[in-house]
């Protein structure tokens, strides 16, 4: 569904048919976060990581959290791999024991190294 700002995201969720207005976020979040309103869409980091990343092996957590004297918000992601149960350092990659599973990926990364070494 796309979100307040225009992309695409897999957890936002909004309905107003017949007189509805809901709009929320249903990614988990962490219980430490401060509750979730539409304006933050905008900063948010998950449209993208699901863009760069389709594993249906990652899942993440969000946390926001508020800036130096409460003016701003911070969206920070922690995303693991539940095939594997490891936590994945950068989400936008993914999890490194999937990405090593995949011939098709050594095969690309292989050609890559080989056109460079042609230049």
């Amino acid at each position: 569904m796309r979100t307040p700002d225009g992309r695409e995201c897999a957890f936002y969720y909004s309905d107003y048919f017949r007189g509805r207005e809901v709009e929320e976020c249903r990614i988990p979040k962490n219980e430490a976060s401060a509750h979730w309103k539409p304006e933050y869409c905008v900063k948010c980091p998950v449209p993208e990581i699901l863009r760069a990343n389709a594993s249906p092996y990652l899942k993440m957590e969000l946390t926001i959290k508020q800036t130096l004297l409460g003016f701003g918000r911070k969206m920070l992601v922690q995303a693991w791999c539940d095939r594997h149960d490891i936590p994945i350092e950068d989400p936008y990659v993914g999890c490194p024991k999937c990405n090593e599973e995949r011939p098709g990926l050594k095969l690309f990364a292989q050609a890559l190294e080989q056109d460079d070494n042609d230049d």
